[in-house]
């Protein structure tokens, strides 16, 4: 049954309402506006929302669609902002303290894309401090007691929680697919530089990515073809072969592994082929080298401010910037070159499968608001650079729910969507927290 209420619409449905004039833009904003109210109390997913800003567009988009005029394919569909990234006329405050705010003219390429294909800009959405490990104020949905993942946790929450159809996030480590995995909803990242990143706050050059939140695959890959700026939408394959690599189990709790066992079970019957592979050496080396380019990065973008605000910054992102400060030039072309190592070694091996199978985090969301997670899972694909997608599957014991990641090769994004959709279509996940 189509949904009656348009704060559970989803992305590519709220669009097909509007231009068919079944939807107003402005009730699917006063919706989610009243979704925020309701909840946002306690799960502290936004840092500001532009109620007057947001309603002004929805009329002007409504007039719009009435008069057959539509921007794009997103038009009249609302949008939260990571709070790194920038959107013109509303405070960037990044998750720190006052030293660290903006208050920008311009928008982010990707705020400035989403927004010329008519979609509205509803808010910022918390981030941890920097888009590192100081977590942000945000709870998880489905259990308030546990974390929503990071960084971009408030994306990661408003979306699951029907506040929003679509919001933007950044990974650099883990933070598009690892919050998306602990909050039930769906996380992509492409390519590195699939998506242009500026406008938004670095954490490390060589490895942030633009990523997206929906809560279907399909709206997923409408909106990175918009933030691509071509196409990234292809059939899925009607047998996808895919791989599944034991090295990627070593974090895994029994109940997770196990689940993993039974969604590749459950892809084979649907008729996939499930092929055990051996990941390269260098893959021993890229968690190490990741990180060591990581703190190089955030060294030299924090230097400055770092040496003007000291007292103002938070332990996790200070103690990064400073240990980054200690690497030599050469430990760092080393980093590079071992990463950069893997990522030659391991593209054949992405590209001969539809997918790499595995957990999209070792456990579901740990308990407490003091540690955002465990993000061994989905480090080796940002510091590689290559598309990976985090698919909700199931629900633990525990009633949070568990997520599977699905990684192709550089370049190969439109494939990975692709198998994604058909992965998703057989998991049939339907679960929503309970609010």
């Amino acid at each position: 049954m189509p949904s009656t209420d348009p704060a559970a619409l989803g992305v590519e449905e709220a669009a097909e309402r509007i231009r068919a004039g079944a939807l107003d833009p402005v009730a699917l904003v006063d919706a989610c506006l009243e979704r925020i109210r309701a909840l946002d109390g306690r799960l502290q997913a936004w840092i500001h929302v532009d109620e007057a800003g947001a309603r002004a567009a929805a009329r002007e988009r409504a007039d719009e669609a009435a008069s057959g005029r539509v921007r794009g394919p997103l038009h009249g569909v609302p949008f939260g902002v990571k709070d790194i990234f920038d959107a013109a006329g509303l405070p960037t405050t990044a998750g720190a303290r006052a030293f660290a705010h903006r208050r920008p003219k311009e928008d982010a390429a990707s705020v400035a894309r989403l927004r010329a294909a008519g979609a509205i800009v509803l808010g910022k959405t918390h981030t941890t401090t920097f888009a590192y490990r100081d977590p942000a104020p945000t709870t998880n949905p489905w259990n308030a007691a546990h974390t929503p993942g990071g960084s971009s946790s408030g994306s990661a929450a408003a979306v699951a929680a029907r506040m929003v159809p679509l919001a933007l996030g950044s990974q650099t480590v883990g933070s598009v697919l690892r919050p998306a995995a602990y909050c039930g909803a769906v996380g992509f990242k492409g390519t590195h530089g699939l998506v242009p990143a500026a406008g938004v706050v670095p954490l490390a050059w060589s490895l942030d990515h633009v990523g997206v939140f929906t809560r279907g695959v399909a709206d997923a890959a409408l909106v990175m073809s918009v933030l691509a700026g071509r196409a990234l939408v292809a059939a899925p394959p009607p047998a996808p072969r895919l791989a599944l690599a034991r090295e990627l189990l070593e974090r895994a709790t029994p109940e997770v592994a196990a689940h993993l066992e039974a969604c590749a079970a459950a892809f084979a019957r649907a008729g996939a082929s499930v092929v055990e592979v051996k990941l390269p050496p260098s893959f021993r080396a890229i968690h190490a080298a990741g990180q060591t380019v990581l703190e190089v990065e955030a060294a030299t973008y924090h230097e400055p401010l770092l040496a003007a605000h000291a007292a103002d910054y938070h332990p996790e992102i200070k103690g990064l910037a400073e240990t980054g400060l200690a690497v030599s030039g050469t430990a760092y072309v080393r980093a590079h070159r071992a990463r950069l190592a893997f990522r030659e070694d391991v593209l054949p091996l992405l590209a001969a499968y539809d997918a790499l199978l595995s957990p999209s985090a070792p456990a579901p969301a740990p308990a407490g608001l003091g540690w955002t997670g465990d993000a061994w899972n989905c480090a080796p694909w940002s510091f590689a650079g290559v598309p990976s997608v985090s698919l909700p599957s199931g629900v633990a014991a525990s009633g949070l729910p568990l997520a599977i990641q699905l990684v192709q090769a550089a370049d190969a994004d439109a494939r990975l969507l692709a198998t994604a959709r058909w992965c998703e279509d057989v998991l049939g996940f339907a679960a929503a927290p309970a609010l």
